[in-house]
């Protein structure tokens, strides 16, 4: 049966009970999809004594339906691309055309990053543990690119954490990291919007003032 949240903060608290009952081992950073996975980041941040950074990730679509992802890239020393091959293969777009977006959506992320983060470099996570968060997964191509780009980073537990993804995306992105959370995993799934009665578009505004409260003065993990 589908479960259902009210909104983003009733998911985020649900979220960090569950965090925290696995007591994970400090320092913790925490690590959202922009934008919908800032608010429920900043909550899970909260409990956790934990900092808050971003994951700055695009989704790059098919053509003629941008909502289906094709790939997906993630900023770095050197950008990750992931792509989803079934959907490439179906699609028959070559590699050529999403070289040429994933230049597009790195342009986009940089805007976002200066929007964002205004100069704050991201948090080094070589031996912490990293908690990546956001409101929900679909196909899970644009969460792996995020995982596999964090991985690369050294972090000493990678954990994924989201309030509800489809059974088969969940199975599939256990093997990307060392725990993995989801409080719901409805069969059939059609959208994440529709596993939440209030899912209102974060905008910038939003995500500015979670980043910059988590920024302020902060309790270090005991």
């Amino acid at each position: 049966m589908s479960r259902q949240f009210a909104n983003r903060a009733e998911a985020a608290r649900a979220l960090a009970r569950r965090l925290a009952a696995m007591k994970l081992a400090p320092p913790i950073v925490v690590l959202a999809l922009p934008r919908g996975g800032v608010p429920i980041a900043a909550e899970v941040a909260r409990v956790l004594h934990a900092r808050l950074d971003l994951v700055l990730v695009r989704k790059i679509g098919v053509p003629w339906q941008p909502e289906l992802a094709l790939a997906a890239v993630v900023d770095g020393e050197t950008p990750e691309i992931v792509v989803d091959d079934e959907v490439q293969g179906i699609a028959g777009v070559d590699r050529d055309y999403i070289e040429a977006q994933a230049l597009v959506e790195l342009k986009e992320i940089e805007r976002r990053r200066l929007v964002y983060l205004r100069g704050r470099a991201p948090l080094p996570l070589a031996g912490v543990t990293a908690v990546v968060v956001d409101d929900g997964i679909a196909t899970g191509t644009t969460m792996r690119a995020a995982l596999k780009a964090l991985r690369r980073r050294q972090p000493a537990r990678l954990v994924l954490a989201v309030p509800v993804a489809p059974h088969d995306t969940v199975e599939a992105l256990r093997a990307e990291v060392d725990d993995l959370v989801c409080l719901a995993e409805p069969e059939p799934f059609h959208a994440i919007g529709l596993h939440y009665a209030d899912f209102h578009q974060v905008g910038d505004d939003e995500v500015i003032a979670a980043l910059d409260e988590a920024a302020a003065p902060w309790t270090p993990n005991p």
